[in-house]
């Protein structure tokens, strides 16, 4: 093959790190690359002669019989960083391609009509022949233990394989075909353009292998900022007790990362400020239980949680970035999967999925639902009118044009409906609240590559959704109906290249989204509001919410330095039109000798309020709402967030990630509720400060034992005054001039987790996981204690520190199990099961809180599941 972008190699035999010498047998390109010379890989730089290679190791060195000149060595990134793809560059058209579409995108800004892609990911094209040409089809597998990826694989018959949706990093690639030798290498994933790798096997007397272990992909040498990786199997053994949190249950066990009640992330003392990136198309809106239908766990491959060292193009909300990516290797040929499972609480679920792939086609399809009694976290002990029911559907297809052109269209659609718990007092009134979500999605995708070193992507998307509470007659102390939703349109282009020592990429998006509320209430119990209250009362509004923004961002890496730097431009237009740049630089040393990557970050942020209820709580019919009335409106929050830390491996098992952290906020987000109606809306004071402490310490396999223990310290401070939101009564007259500094919602000060996981047997596995929270903030104020006994109960106020003004700590110990029933070629059948809580301890996740109020966590619990895939 002629292509530059193309490697081709056998390797008689490898070099280990206890400095023993060995003989190569490589196809080479003739060129003085001794200085790329990875430490796990030494790779050929001339013929038939004997040279030092690294440490004052020699290898001897001879050229193949059928090498040919235009051929290429899979370079060690020319600086000790693992293989690279060396791609071959057209400079003229290079140049003039740029130019003309950086033109063009910027006028699809100015028009608002284009969108930058949030991928961050890559693609590996591989093509398998024997040394004569001819096409092989093996077996291979793709492991980054850096980014808990492992990808088990077939070549088609032709020998060709694409690994989609890949997160940047190192990778083992191994290959296996019967009469031939196995084939195993390192390679680098650094920029969405597409690596290609063109792969010969030598026949089976020959020795071609190369002893490259996992840990070799342990810690990622590019990195400049810390990222927490949830991979396949982690997703595949989550079963959370509550059917709906799978997936947030995993965020929630990383370093920084919390709920409050209900199920609502919290990424280092940021409220709600959560963005999912599901498969490129951003979410910055609400996505706990109680605001959103959940994404359903079995379609899902992998994760990337974010909470510093953001890449430019990720924009609006960056309290934490998750980034989700579904499972798009679909096999050859029909196959499907069944999962059924139950539990505590009378819960049911169910999923169903069926793909088809043929040629240049994929098709997918899947539904699922559930049914429990104890959907959120109830306010008390008890467990008063807390039903929830959700079911939904994807279909996906995918085409795949040429090796440069691929279109991919997915759709969706998911509801959940539910009921709102009771507290003793509204069970006594027999009250029901009924709350209805639902939302549907299309997400068009198309990608073109360039050249070897470019790449171009466009894709839109459409998303409905809508949110309905209603209340019977005996609602106390207001009965209370609401019907909100948007139509949001999102379109994105983006360009990335790869040159020389540079990985770049930029791009241009815009959000159209028709917003629409409306509010009705009638107060039931006027002694629980100030005199003068209005009610009943009503209001509808709707409005446009534009963003357009626009980044520019680059990954620099020579040698053992990194250096990644972006520039972002965000124009916020909804209830106030406000604009801002972002830049965020990030810098990394690796030191090989220790396995030891030292970097550090700055990011600046400009984060849009939260949508929900924003229209209503800036509407000025409030202003009759009450005698005295303060309304202002809610602007974006801007901050600085630094960030230092380091990751190291141990014994090349084990990976030691550490950080601390410093985030400066001006109008601070926060939220505030309605005349207790538990219609939550958006507020914002003066500035806020959060600090700390974290750190993990995972085992990736360790023979049979695996698992982690992370700690993380942290401390919030906001302070006043009151810079947005709806204020009624004493609220308003206080907070123009209340300077005073408090503890943010989310300051849990302590928060450890541990779990290990035991390989018993090759199919029986066990686990055992632990969680500590030193509890968070009791906003508690005047309130008679009297009347919170009568509200919650004794056993409820006795896990609250009335002095200290926070809840006391808490802590559950789990426990899983899974077992492979049976496999074949293409069939399996597993069953798990897992215990939550298993001492059964009484654990209050928040007192008092301004829109969770009081919530309770589950007590012990037991949920099972089988699945059957064919």
């Amino acid at each position: 093959m002629s292509s530059p972008s193309i490697f081709h190699q056998r390797l008689t035999t490898f070099q280990s790190d206890s400095g023993a010498k060995q003989d190569f047998n490589t196809h080479e390109k003739f060129n003085d690359c001794r200085k790329g010379l990875h430490p796990y890989c030494h790779f050929a730089t001339a013929s038939h002669r004997k040279f030092t290679v690294e440490n004052e190791v020699c290898a001897n060195v001879k050229r193949c019989s059928n090498w040919q000149r235009d051929s290429c060595c899979a370079l060690a990134n020319d600086e000790n960083q693992g293989i690279r793809v060396r791609q071959e560059r057209q400079q003229g058209v290079f140049v003039r391609i740029i130019l003309q579409l950086i033109g063009i995108l910027w006028v699809c800004f100015l028009g608002a009509l284009s969108a930058e892609a949030q991928r961050v990911r890559g693609e590996l094209h591989i093509e398998v022949h024997d040394l004569q040409g001819a096409a092989v089809a093996p077996s291979g597998e793709l492991v980054s233990e850096a980014n808990q990826f492992r990808r088990t694989f077939v070549t088609g018959p032709d020998g060709h394989y694409v690994a989609q949706d890949l997160p940047f990093g190192v990778y083992r690639l191994s290959l296996r075909a019967e009469g031939f030798a196995p084939w195993i290498n390192l390679v680098e994933i650094r920029s969405e353009v597409p690596v290609r790798a063109s792969i010969a096997l030598g026949v089976a007397p020959v020795t071609t292998q190369v002893q490259v272990n996992d840990s070799a992909t342990l810690v990622d040498a590019n990195r400049t900022g810390t990222i927490y990786s949830v991979g396949q199997q982690a997703i595949e053994e989550s079963l959370a007790a509550r059917p709906g949190r799978s997936l947030s249950d995993l965020v929630n066990d990383q370093p920084g990362w919390l709920y409050e009640g209900n199920g609502t992330l919290h990424p280092r003392g940021s409220e709600y400020d959560v963005q999912y990136v599901f498969d490129g198309l951003p979410m910055t809106q609400n996505r706990s239980p109680a605001f959103a239908p959940a994404f359903d766990a079995d379609e899902v491959e992998s994760m990337r949680v974010l909470t510093a060292n953001f890449p430019a193009e990720y924009g609006r909300k960056l309290g934490g970035i998750i980034e989700v990516t579904t499972t798009k290797d679909a096999p050859r040929g029909f196959h499907g999967q069944f999962d059924a499972g139950g539990g505590s609480f009378s819960t049911v679920t169910a999923t169903a999925a069926f793909s088809y792939s043929a040629g240049k086609n994929r098709f997918s399809a899947s539904g699922n639902g559930f049914h429990t009694d104890r959907y959120l976290d109830p306010p008390v002990q008890n467990n008063f009118t807390n039903r929830g029911n959700a079911g939904g559907f994807s279909v996906s297809y995918e085409r795949d044009f040429s090796d440069r052109d691929r279109l991919r269209f997915t759709a969706n659609h998911n509801a959940v409906r539910f009921l709102v718990p009771n507290e003793l007092v509204q069970q006594q009134a027999l009250q029901r609240q009924d709350i209805t979500n639902k939302e549907t999605t299309g997400q068009i995708f198309f990608q073109h590559t360039i050249s070897p070193s470019l790449f171009l992507n466009f894709s839109g998307s459409v998303r409905d959704a809508s949110s309905t509470v209603t209340s019977n007659p005996f609602s106390t102390p207001v009965l209370v109906a609401q019907d909100r939703g948007y139509r949001e349109g999102y379109v994105r282009g983006d360009l990335a290249g790869h040159h020389g020592h540079h990985d770049w990429k930029a791009g241009v998006d815009s959000i159209f989204s028709a917003v629409h509320e409306a509010l009705q209430y009638t107060v039931t119990d006027s002694s629980q509001f100030d005199p003068g209250t209005q009610t009943p009362f009503q209001l509808a509004g709707r409005r446009w919410d534009i963003e357009p923004s626009a980044y520019v961002q680059d990954h620099w890496h020579r040698g053992n330095w990194n250096v990644s730097a972006g520039l972002r431009f965000d124009h916020y237009g909804f209830v106030v039109h406000e604009s801002a740049w972002s830049p965020r630089v990030g810098v990394s040393r690796y030191v090989p000798s220790l396995n030891l990557l030292v970097h550090a970050s700055y990011d600046r942020v400009f984060q849009t309020p939260a949508m929900e209820n924003l229209l209503l709580a800036s509407s000025p019919e409030f202003v009759s709402v009450a005698p005295v009335v303060l309304r202002l409106p809610v602007r974006p929050a801007r901050g600085n967030y630094y960030e230092a830390g380091i990751t190291k491996s141990f014994l090349g098992k084990l990976r030691l990630d550490a950080n601390v952290f410093r985030r400066d906020f001006r109008n601070y987000s926060d939220d505030d509720v309605l005349l207790d109606t538990g219609v939550s809306f958006p507020i914002a004071f003066a500035k806020a400060r959060i600090a700390g402490q974290e750190l993990q310490l995972a085992v990736t396999r360790g023979g049979r034992f695996s698992g982690y223990l992370s700690y993380a310290n942290q401390s919030g401070i906001g302070q006043g005054p009151i810079t947005g939101g709806l204020f009624l009564g004493d609220d308003a007259a206080n907070a123009l001039t209340d300077t005073s500094r408090f503890a943010v919602s989310q300051d849990q000060r302590n928060t450890a987790r541990a779990r290990v996981r035991f390989q018993a047997e090759r199919r029986v596995w066990l686990a055992i996981g632990a969680q500590y929270g030193s509890g968070l903030p009791a906003e508690i104020g005047s309130a008679d204690v009297t009347g919170l006994l009568a509200a919650f109960g004794p056993q409820i106020l006795s896990r609250v520190n009335l002095q200290r003004g926070r809840v006391r700590p808490n802590f559950s110990l789990d426990a899983a199990a899974g077992a492979e029933l049976f496999r074949s070629e293409q069939r399996s059948a597993t069953v798990q099961i897992q215990a939550a809580n298993l001492t059964d301890r009484l654990n209050v996740i928040n007192f008092e809180s301004l829109f969770s109020g009081t919530a309770v966590a589950a007590p012990r619990s037991v949920s099972a599941r089988v699945k059957f895939s064919f």
